[in-house]
């Protein structure tokens, strides 16, 4: 056989050899990641859900998923196991200390309040926009278009 007809299947093994082992590497650090839990520890499940760790058997793991209320998942549906912080930060909105004391307004009313303050106020001085159309305040007004037809009438019978 010629090399040039073995090369595209050469070519086909590796790929697939390259893409079951990176498979492999995944479900390998999944599976440590899961064996890394501990009870109390904070969890998200694979359909997005958090949760704290109350008991870990062979195949399962009893979730606390609000104050009182548990659940049987499988350790599979476990998704990733969170640090404390990350954890408190999400299911209880817990800020992370910041070390910059930046405060950012919740509204642009402050950003306006310097120049109100000063009395250089250009825009009380400036006269208002008239933003209707012609047409429309003709229309308001009951009057009817050059052509004769009020407005949704056609030629078509």
């Amino acid at each position: 056989m010629n090399i040039v007809t073995l090369l595209p299947f050469i070519v086909l093994i590796g790929a697939m050899f390259l893409m079951t082992r990176s498979a492999k590497k995944k479900q390998q650090a999944a599976a440590q990641m899961r064996d890394e839990m501990q009870p109390g520890t904070g969890v998200r499940t694979i359909g997005g859900m958090y949760a704290t760790v109350k008991e870990i058997g062979d195949e399962t793991v009893l979730l606390e998923v609000a104050p009182g209320v548990h659940a049987v998942y499988a350790k599979n549906a476990i998704g990733a196991v969170l640090q404390d912080s990350e954890y408190n930060r999400i299911v209880h909105g817990d800020e992370e200390e910041s070390d910059s004391d930046t405060v950012v307004p919740d509204d642009a009313s402050s950003l306006t309040e310097a120049a109100d303050a000063e009395g250089t106020d250009k825009a009380a001085d400036a006269p208002k926009a008239d933003l209707t159309k012609k047409s429309d305040a003709a229309e308001d007004a009951g009057e009817v278009r050059k052509d004769g037809k009020t407005d949704g009438e056609t030629d078509a019978k």
